[in-house]
């Protein structure tokens, strides 16, 4: 599962008994030669599918990790680029692997569920940040991206359909997400990292009580499931203009 430039078994247990923040800060060197990273392929797939709507002016990258969601947004975004994390060890690494060139990336260090700004983006895009909250925080977070967001702005997420349960890959995140809540129960502080917390339409729900209108695009590149359901999909947040 990891390249031989990626973290030892000793550092992943480190990293796995330290809180979500001080665990990042420790993975951060080597985070993007793990299997936590947002594939290129997912994103250059949503990059294409944001290409329709776009211009935009000013994106936003929540939860940015190593700075994967930068590159989508350079492409798409006239204006700036910010990007906001809350673990500093991830920023700086995302800060020193970003390309030149394309509109200015501003480096935020913040909590997600409080968002330091008014709305003043016009896209904002998240990639596999979900896990990281408990399914009782997501409608606050989802609160805070619309209010982020300008009259017309558009929220996205990649989402991939979940495994088939029965499955090797359903029982592998089962597995993961039960030592996980073990791992909670007896220790502190939590690392909250779970692969089925929320399910699809309770984060279709959410976006709605938060106030968008929600749309889903298909991701053509990766195909469709036996029951004809795309396996990845873009789910769309849109701000209501006003």
């Amino acid at each position: 599962m990891f390249s031989p430039e990626g973290p030892r078994l000793r550092e992943l247990a480190v990293q796995a008994l330290s809180s979500v923040e001080h665990g990042y800060d420790l993975l951060a060197p080597k985070f993007d030669h793990t299997p936590f990273r947002t594939p290129d392929r997912l994103l250059r797939a949503t990059a294409s599918a944001l290409a329709r709507t776009a211009p935009f002016d000013r994106g936003l990258d929540l939860c940015c990790g190593t700075g994967a969601g930068v590159e989508v947004l350079a492409r798409l975004c006239r204006e700036s680029v910010t990007a906001v994390d809350f673990s500093a060890g991830m920023l700086t690494v995302a800060r020193e692997r970003t390309r030149p060139g394309g509109p200015p990336v501003g480096w935020v260090r913040a909590d997600a569920r409080a968002l330091p700004f008014g709305p003043v983006f016009d896209l904002v895009v998240s990639f596999g940040a979900l896990g990281h909250f408990l399914p009782r925080e997501v409608p606050g977070l989802f609160a805070q991206v619309h209010s982020v967001l300008r009259p017309g702005g558009r929220f996205a997420l990649p989402v991939v359909a979940p495994p088939r349960p029965g499955t090797p890959a359903h029982a592998v995140l089962l597995g993961f997400d039960t030592v996980m809540r073990v791992r909670n129960a007896l220790w502190r502080p939590p690392f909250v990292m779970y692969y089925r917390a929320l399910r699809f339409g309770d984060l279709v729900r959410a976006l709605e009580e938060a106030g968008f209108g929600v749309e889903f695009q298909p991701l053509p590149e990766f195909g469709r499931r036996p029951d004809g359901s795309p396996r990845v999909r873009l789910v769309v947040g849109v701000r209501p203009r006003e």
